[in-house]
């Protein structure tokens, strides 16, 4: 990888930084607080939340006719999630030992956190908890896809590609016929480096 792309790149690194650094400023604001990976709220403050807490008659009786007409589409995608979810992990558990490859922790992808707001009712973290999945899903399958990507053809686009994966920078420069294999080799052996570095993280037992 060029030089000003690195640079660019740890000054993105830097900026998530200070956005995650300003969001947990916010969350202490509201007394929020992480014990084993669970949050915890003070007594006081989840008497409060309960305040503003819509009851479920109303919630569901007074929606917007808009929302109703969008459940029928929304929920039945629950069903290929999981499918690709299933299929996606499996994929991973099976191929990525065989190329050398590190596996991608599933677990690091999904968040649910928000059955702890004492502000929601239990259909709204329903739907809180369809959110958190169908995105942690898409994310889980983008990392997934993404070292799929460094590994058998890490070419850049010619063309601008919306939102890139973090891997997707250092990938060889489109054209760059002399390079191209050189660089395959040095993004394949980045991944077993990275499996080794995973393996060698492990517990002995």
């Amino acid at each position: 990888m060029n030089a000003p792309i690195q640079e660019f790149l740890d000054r993105i690194l830097q900026l998530e930084a200070a956005i995650e650094q300003e969001a947990k400023s916010r969350r202490q604001q509201w007394q929020a607080d992480f014990e084993e990976n669970q949050v915890r709220f003070d007594q006081e403050v989840l008497a409060q939340q309960k305040r503003f807490k819509e009851g479920l008659f109303a919630y569901v009786f007074m929606a917007q006719w808009r929302h109703v007409l969008c459940v029928p589409f929304i929920y039945p995608v629950l069903l290929p999630m999981l499918l690709l979810d299933a299929l996606v992990t499996l994929y991973q558990r099976v191929c990525f030992p065989l190329c050398g490859m590190p596996c991608v922790k599933r677990s690091d992808y999904f968040v649910y956190d928000r059955t702890h707001l004492a502000y929601l009712n239990w259909l709204e973290k329903i739907n809180c908890a369809y959110c958190s999945y169908g995105n942690g899903l898409m994310a889980y399958g983008r990392e997934v896809v993404g070292l799929t990507e460094q590994y058998w053809c890490p070419i850049k686009h010619a063309r601008r590609r919306m939102q890139a994966h973090a891997h997707y920078h250092g990938f060889a420069d489109f054209g760059d016929a002399e390079n191209y294999r050189a660089e395959l080799t040095r993004l394949r052996a980045e991944l077993k480096s990275l499996r080794d570095q995973e393996k060698a993280r492990q517990p002995l037992g």
